[in-house]
C-alpha cells in the first residue's frame, strides 16, 4: 500500500503562522513536529511507500523534514499550479501499478487516536481490495458548519452534502447516520482511474496527456502548459458524488483539519487559566486565550477568549469565534510579501533570514547546506558584502574562485557574476549586506540555476 500525501495547500486560515512558502503542514506546531511529520509517522508502519504531490516551492521543505526523519528517495509529483484534488490524485495513480492500493491523505490534518485510525485503515483496505472507492467518515462531536458531510447506511454511501447551515447540521447530528467528510480516501489506482474516465473524462484525458509529456524522473515535473489544460475539480465532485461504487469507513479518531485558530486552540495544551501554554506569555487576570509567540514576550491583562499570534514580522489579534475571517486579511495582503513568506525563507540550498530591510540596504543571515550551492547570478542594482560566520565557502566572482573561511569577507560589485558553494561537511553561515538603489529579490539574473529557482 502506498500513501499518497497531498501537500500543496497554502493554509491561509492560519496566517501569520502559515504562509504561501511555509504553509501550516510544515510549521512545527506540536512538540517540534509538523503536521507533515505526524502524517508520515502514523503511516510508516501501515504503508510500504510514500508518494507526495506538491509544488516546487514546498518540495525542498518536505525533503528537509523527511531527511530529518531518516527518510530518503520518496517519490514526488510537482505541480506548477494547483488544480484541486482530482487531478493531483489522478497523476499519482498514473504513476503506479493498477492494482496498487492507495491511501490518500492530506498533509495538514491532526489525528490523535492512532489505534482507531489504524483500525479504520484495516477495514478500508479490505473494501479497497474488493475494488471499492473508500471514504473515511468522522463521527461528529458537534454540528460543525465548516465540514462536508457523508450520509450513510452502514458502509453504503447514500449522498454527500456540502457545508451546511447550523440548523441543517443540527438535523444531521440528530439523524445519527451523517459523518464529517475527512478528505481521506482509499482505492486501487486502476479502479480510481476507471471511475475518473467514466465520470470526468476531460480530467482523465488531460491528466493522461500531462503525465505522458512529463519527464519520467523523480520528481516528476508536470509542464505548465499541460497543467493549465486540466480542469480544476475535487475528487468529491469529479468522482465520488457520481460513482455507485463508494463505501464509507467511519471512526472516532480524534481528528481535526485545523482549519482555524479556534480549532488550533482546542488542540494546544492549556495552563490553569485555560490559556494555551506559551513560555513567552505573561498573564495578568486573563483566561481562555490562544497565545502563540516563539520570540517576543506577550503580556495580557484582563482579557478573555482572544487569539493572539505573534511572529517576527506580523501580529494577529482577534476574538475567538472570528478566526475564520483571517482569510479576509490574507486577501487584503495578496500582493504583499508578508502573505507569501516569513522573515526566514527556505531554498533548495538552505535558507535565508532577513535581519534588516531598509531603503538602500538589506541584511540577511544565509545558511548553505553541505554539498549545496547558490545559483550562478548577477545583480544590476546592488553590491553585496559576504562575511562568513562559520564553515568554509567556495566563492566564485567572475573568473576568480577562492575559499572564504570563518571571519573572512568579500565584496561583490553590481554586475559581477558570482556564486557561493559549500563543499564542506558542515553548514555555512554567513551575513550578507546588500547595498544599492534596489534590493528586491527579483534583482537577480540567473546565469546557471541547478534548481530553476534562486
Amino acid at each position: 500500500m502506498t500513501n499518497i500525501i497531498l501537500c500543496g495547500g497554502s493554509g491561509t486560515r492560519l496566517w501569520p503562522i502559515s504562509r504561501t512558502l511555509l504553509p501550516k503542514q510544515f510549521a512545527k506546531l506540536f512538540d517540534g513536529k509538523s503536521l507533515f511529520d505526524l502524517t508520515i509517522e502514523r503511516n510508516l508502519k501501515l504503508c510500504d511507500d510514500f508518494f507526495i504531490v506538491s509544488n516546487a516551492e514546498q518540495y525542498f521543505i518536505s525533503l528537509d523534514q523527511l531527511e530529518k526523519m531518516g527518510l530518503k528517495d520518496q517519490r514526488y509529483i510537482l505541480e506548477p499550479i494547483g488544480k484541486n484534488t482530482a487531478p493531483a490524485i489522478a497523476l499519482a495513480c498514473l504513476s503506479l501499478p493498477e492494482d496498487e492500493i492507495l491511501l490518500v491523505t492530506p498533509s495538514d490534518h491532526l489525528i490523535k487516536d492512532i489505534k482507531s485510525y489504524e483500525q479504520a485503515i484495516k477495514e478500508a483496505k479490505i473494501l479497497a481490495q474488493n475494488n471499492h472507492l473508500v471514504v473515511f467518515g468522522i463521527k461528529p462531536s458537534h454540528p460543525n458548519t465548516g465540514f462536508g458531510y457523508i450520509e450513510a447506511n452502514g458502509q453504503d454511501v447514500l449522498s454527500f452534502h456540502e457545508k451546511p447551515d447550523l440548523k441543517t447540521a443540527e438535523n444531521f447530528i440528530k439523524s445519527g447516520n451523517f459523518y464529517w467528510n475527512s478528505g481521506m480516501f482509499m482505492f486501487k489506482a486502476g479502479v480510481f482511474l476507471e471511475e475518473l474516465k467514466t465520470h470526468a473524462p476531460e480530467i482523465y484525458g488531460t491528466c493522461l496527456s500531462a503525465f505522458k509529456n512529463a519527464k519520467n524522473e523523480n520528481p516528476l515535473r508536470v509542464n505548465l502548459d499541460d497543467m493549465e489544460k486540466i480542469p480544476s475539480d475535487s475528487i468529491d465532485y469529479a468522482v465520488l458524488e457520481k460513482s455507485q461504487n463508494v463505501k464509507v469507513v467511519y471512526a472516532d479518531m480524534a481528528w481535526s483539519d485545523l482549519g482555524s485558530f479556534d480549532s488550533l486552540y482546542d488542540e494546544f495544551e492549556k495552563d490553569e487559566f485555560g490559556n494555551t501554554k506559551c513560555q513567552n506569555h505573561i498573564n495578568i487576570n486573563s483566561s481562555r486565550n490562544l497565545i502563540f509567540s516563539n520570540t517576543r514576550k506577550v503580556a495580557t491583562i484582563d482579557i478573555d477568549d482572544m487569539i493572539i499570534v505573534d511572529t517576527k514580522d506580523a501580529l494577529l489579534v482577534c476574538k475567538k469565534g472570528s478566526s475564520q475571517k483571517v482569510k479576509q486579511v490574507v486577501a487584503k495582503l495578496k500582493d504583499d510579501d508578508i502573505a507569501k513568506s516569513h522573515v526566514t525563507t527556505h531554498r533548495p540550498w538552505g535558507s535565508y533570514t532577513v535581519l534588516e530591510d531598509e531603503n538602500g540596504y538589506k541584511i540577511k543571515r544565509i545558511v548553505v547546506k553541505p554539498g549545496k550551492r547558490l545559483s550562478l547570478q548577477k545583480h544590476y542594482h546592488r553590491n553585496e558584502h559576504w562575511i562568513v560566520v562559520s564553515g568554509t565557502a567556495t566563492v566564485t566572482i567572475d573568473d576568480r574562485t577562492f575559499l572564504l573561511r570563518e571571519n573572512e569577507s568579500t565584496y561583490i560589485k553590481a554586475g559581477e557574476v558570482h556564486r557561493l558553494a559549500n563543499e564542506g561537511k558542515i553548514p555555512i553561515v554567513l551575513v550578507e549586506a546588500q547595498v544599492g538603489s534596489y534590493t528586491g529579490e527579483d534583482d537577480i539574473v540567473r546565469i546557471q540555476d541547478d534548481f530553476n529557482r534562486n
